[in-house]
């Protein structure tokens, strides 16, 4: 797989911001077949950082009810990256320069 099959998005929560600003972790919704090592290699080569640390896990789907019918989300892998102290990633696209 390449580095933006496996990186599906940024997991963008209260919790996550947290740890971007303390731990100086990233959490990104990641391919479910997706291992740690590729997941490490991904990230170094999509933002050009050093990749400390992978922790993953699968996050099972919600049930969900629409009327009287109910249904589930599908479950999806979230991986936890953390970064060398020097490294940051700017998730937000903030201005250059």
């Amino acid at each position: 797989m390449i580095p933006h099959q496996i990186i599906v998005r940024p997991v963008v929560t209260e919790k996550s911001n947290e740890l971007m600003s303390y731990d100086n972790q990233y959490v990104f919704e990641v391919h479910k077949q997706a291992n740690k090592i590729e997941i490490g290699k991904a990230v170094e080569q999509l933002f050009g950082v050093k990749v400390s640390k992978v922790r993953t896990m699968v996050v099972r789907g919600d049930v969900r009810r629409v009327g009287k019918y109910y249904g589930r989300k599908p479950s999806w892998k979230k991986a936890i990256v953390t970064l060398n102290p020097s490294d940051s990633i700017d998730l937000y696209g903030g201005e250059q320069g």
